[in-house]
């Protein structure tokens, strides 16, 4: 929360509490007359920057008040905030103690529950001193626990446990985590159902801390226990987040379906609660889709999706995911080149994970769809019209063989992909009829052959008879015998 903003809080709530005032006719009152004026002079002082005048006029206020009411509570959050600001860390625990005492009795329970809120909201991210965080919180749960305010001390160590997350403090946000399990379970040890909105949000918060540390065995058992819980309504954001954080523990699995639709539930809860972290999950619902191989689905063609179509934010991952259901690598790779920068879509660090996968996909589907014609082709070749490394070439292709999307082998020597003949119906029946004519015609031909063979074999029988007949009509002897 920003000055303004807290300051335009404060100036409401003036006029609704100077509204109550007239209302319960306490203007006939001279000295409270008075301590309404101390405190505009008070915040005429603050805005013309006279900083310690003013302190020390707000704290006049809380003195003049007979016992503590509303203009004293408003004086000391006026106090703490100016205190805060300029870092007097003491000063701003010891008066924010004192304000702590006013939520008893002085003001109503929403009301106080309200300035709480937007106290801490305002000192969470004001600082990144972690020891005053802890005991500007400690101080504030200590304080709810004695007044017995069960609800908002709830809401006070989610709001403290979600600080800690954000920060990346692991061992503090865990054990925030165990008091508020414990605050949400029976005396049985059994979740207590009563309480099922708290316990999404604290399941919420530590899916999210298993998934920040990749504990994905702990993820995986959270998550599933938490799509049981049936007695809760919680708030769209909540499911949100869950969701998102279902999908990317799928997304590590390598379950890229699995990780679609919860990328898509995750989208449809934020798309309900407004809450900006829609886009992100949109743009992971994309990256899903093309992982998932699923190029007869259009994420952008669903009633919740298709507004955000043109959204320029989403224009990039629209085009990659035209590109990629074509098998245009070509145009793919130029949408990756324009969009790739620090804010463009390699600015995710979950995309950019992702993102060799794709490519690896993409261009596999290319070379599929190049190769179909050849039976032979050169691996340079193709490396070239990839845009990639030779080495990076045959280690695609090597995977391919091996996958059997490709049915070849690699020629080291002549540096040739090899291809074996499609294995469709078609190309089966051809070769099948022609090996079929070539056996016939070898047969064929044998025939002939052994025909042609017998024939001569016949004629030089004939031959030989008619050699010897001769010669035994000229001298009566057989060829091949000398007289005695």
């Amino acid at each position: 929360m920003s000055d303004d903003d807290f300051m335009m809080e404060s100036d409401n709530e003036d006029t609704q509490y100077d509204f109550e005032y007239e209302d319960d006719d306490m203007a006939s009152n001279s000295s409270n007359v008075d301590i309404e004026n101390k405190y505009y002079n008070a915040k005429a002082l603050k805005e013309e920057d006279d900083i310690e005048p003013a302190i020390a006029e707000f704290l006049g206020v809380v003195e003049s008040e007979p016992e503590k009411g509303e203009w004293g509570f408003k004086a000391l959050k006026q106090v703490v905030k100016l205190l805060f600001h300029r870092q007097e860390h003491e000063r701003t625990l010891k008066y924010y103690t004192q304000l702590l005492t006013y939520t008893k009795s002085a003001v109503t329970r929403n009301y106080s529950e309200k300035s709480l809120n937007n106290i801490l909201d305002y000192v969470s991210s004001g600082t990144s001193d972690v020891g005053f965080m802890e005991n500007f919180y400690s101080i504030t749960l200590t304080a709810l626990e004695d007044a017995k305010n069960e609800r908002l001390w709830i809401k006070t160590n989610l709001k403290l446990a979600k600080l800690w997350l954000v920060r990346g403090e692991y061992g503090r946000l865990n054990r925030i985590l165990k008091v508020l399990h414990q605050a949400c379970q029976m005396d049985d040890g059994g979740d207590d159902q009563s309480k099922g909105t708290y316990l999404l949000e604290v399941y919420a918060l530590e899916i999210q801390m298993y998934t920040e540390t990749k504990n994905n065995k702990k993820l995986k058992e959270l998550y599933n226990r938490t799509l049981q819980i049936n007695s809760a309504i919680p708030h769209p954001k909540i499911m949100g987040v869950i969701r998102e954080c279902g999908g990317k523990m799928h997304m590590s699995e390598k379950q890229w379906e699995k990780a679609r639709e919860d990328f898509f539930e995750s989208f449809r809860n934020y798309d309900e609660a407004g809450d900006a972290q829609r886009i992100q999950v949109l743009k992971y619902l994309v990256l899903a889709v093309m992982l998932s191989n699923a190029d007869d689905i259009n994420p952008f063609e669903s009633q919740e999706t298709k507004p955000y179509k043109s959204n320029p934010q989403i224009a990039a991952m629209n085009s990659l995911v035209d590109a990629y259901q074509r098998s245009d690598i070509h145009d793919f790779q130029a949408v990756l080149r324009e969009n790739g920068g620090r804010n463009g879509i390699m600015s995710d660090p979950f995309i950019q994970f992702y993102l060799d996968d794709v490519l690896r996909r993409i261009r596999s589907k290319f070379v599929v769809n190049m190769i179909a014609p050849y039976s032979r082709i050169e691996v340079a070749y193709l490396a070239k019209t990839l845009g990639i490394t030779d080495e990076e070439m045959e280690d695609l292709l090597v995977m391919l063989i091996l996958d059997q999307q490709i049915k070849g082998k690699i020629d080291e020597v002549t540096g040739r992909l090899e291809i074996e003949v499609a294995a469709d119906t078609g190309a089966e029946e051809a070769v099948a009829g022609t090996e079929k004519r070539e056996r016939e015609q070898a047969a064929r031909a044998a025939a002939a052959e052994d025909t042609r063979f017998k024939a001569l074999g016949m004629w030089g029988t004939g031959v030989g008879r008619l050699t010897r007949a001769a010669f035994a009509t000229a001298g009566g002897v057989e060829p091949g015998f000398m007289r005695a």
